[in-house]
């Protein structure tokens, strides 16, 4: 019984910063993998980036390379993306996920159908 609430999202203009938290409760979050995706109107939920708990291997969407970050801290078992130089395609609901069969790592894209557990989602706008 794992629940995820997701914080920090809003209004931005573009080449702004934000920084997403997502606090677990109900249980650690050893040994998972932790995710964030993301979900435009009318488009796919698409994986964002995703965190080993085990080694710290990181995947992340080309899309978002050299701009995002995901982190994990460990003592408050949350989960962070921190979202540098965004732009108004970032715009979207960001979703975080946990799965407990899974490992990420750079040539693995990650899927919604492999996570088990997610947020209600939070509102990002980036406005131009």
């Amino acid at each position: 019984q794992v629940q995820l609430v997701e914080s920090g999202g809003g209004l931005v203009e573009p080449g702004g910063s934000l920084r997403l938290s997502c606090a677990a409760s109900g249980s650690t979050m050893d040994g998972y993998a932790s995710a964030w995706f993301r979900q435009a109107p009318g488009k796919e939920r698409e994986g964002v980036s995703c965190f080993s708990h085990s080694d710290g291997d990181t995947y992340y969407a080309d899309s978002v390379k050299g701009r995002f970050t995901i982190s994990r801290d460990n003592d408050k078992n949350t989960v962070y993306l921190q979202m540098n130089s965004l732009e108004p395609e970032d715009t979207a609901v960001y979703y975080c996920a946990l799965a407990t069969m899974l490992w990420c790592d750079d040539n693995s894209p990650i899927a919604p159908s492999d996570f088990d557990s997610w947020g209600q989602g939070t509102q990002v706008t980036v406005s131009s």
